[in-house]
This record gives structure tokens, C-alpha cells and sequence, in this order.
């Protein structure tokens, strides 16, 4: 049924909650892929870091190639560490924005599941962080599996 995997992943142990899930999925549907990727958010211009100091484009830049290169490590280490059979696993890093980018790359790769964890923020983390996973939800067109952290509580 699922054919091809999408797995958003944040860097976190908590976002790895949901592999257990993928890993039954993709077995369970013979899925011949799953994609985990990594979405490295954008720097924007002008980032003071202190009085008188402003990073320059170049430093940004110098900041995003660093970001890329580490959620590259991370994901082909992550990758490396799963056995799911015949499953082919892919890695992606993206630049830009997470919840954009989770919801597009599942429209335009034939992505026929999004399998995601919640951090379960509630009250102002939520509003002050925003709900990548509510974002998902309310733009992508592909069915998603969401899965709540262990030790999060209903109402959460």
C-alpha cells in the first residue's frame, strides 16, 4: 500500500520515536523506500549577534553549509543504524522552511506517506514555536502517521 516512506526528523531522540512505526509500516507494506530528511532552516540577513556585531552573508552561508553537513552525518549515521529489510533508505537535507518543504517534497516525489513524531507542545511554547507537524497536517496533500513522544499527556 505504502510504497514510499517520507520521515521528517529534527536531530532529536524524540523525532526518532516514530521509527519503530516506520520500520512496521515499510515491512508490513513492502514499501520499496523510505526517505528520511532533514530540513536546515534559513538564515536571514541582518542576525545580531551583540552590540556592533552583524554576521555577514558569508558567515551565514559559512553557518547553512555547516548545518547541512552535520544533518547529512546525522541522517546517514541514522540511516546506517536501520535494518528494514529490502527497504531502500534515502537521506535528504533541504534548506528552507520545515513544514513547507516536508509538504512539497511528499507532493513532488510520490511520497504516499508522511510519518512524523509531535513534541507535544501545548500553550506558548506552541505559539511562540509554532506546530511543524500542525503545519504538515493542514498542507500536505499525502496521508501522515503522527506519533506522540512517550511521556507526553493528553491535553498536551
Amino acid at each position: 500500500m505504502y510504497k514510499k516512506i517520507l520521515v521528517p526528523l529534527d536531530g532529536s531522540k524524540l523525532a526518532e520515536c516514530v521509527l519503530p512505526h516506520v520500520e512496521d509500516i515499510a515491512k508490513g507494506c513492502n514499501a520499496e523506500t523510505v526517505v528520511l530528511i532533514r530540513v536546515v532552516e534559513t538564515l536571514y540577513i541582518p542576525i545580531t549577534a551583540g552590540e556592533g556585531y552583524m554576521l555577514s552573508t558569508r558567515d551565514l552561508q559559512r553557518i547553512e553549509e555547516e548545518s547541512k553537513t552535520e544533518a547529512a552525518r546525522y541522517l546517514d549515521e541514522l540511516a546506517g543504524r536501520l535494518k528494514y529489510g529490502n527497504v531502500n533508505i534515502k537521506t535528504e537535507v533541504i534548506v528552507g522552511k520545515p513544514a513547507e518543504i516536508i509538504s512539497d517534497y511528499a507532493a513532488g516525489n510520490g511520497v504516499e506517506l508522511i510519518a512524523i513524531a509531535t513534541h507535544g507542545r501545548s500553550g506558548v511554547s506552541r505559539w511562540v514555536w509554532g506546530s511543524v507537524t500542525d503545519k504538515v497536517l493542514r498542507s500536505s496533500h499525502v496521508p501522515i502517521l503522527v506519533v506522540r513522544v512517550p511521556g507526553s499527556r493528553p491535553g498536551e
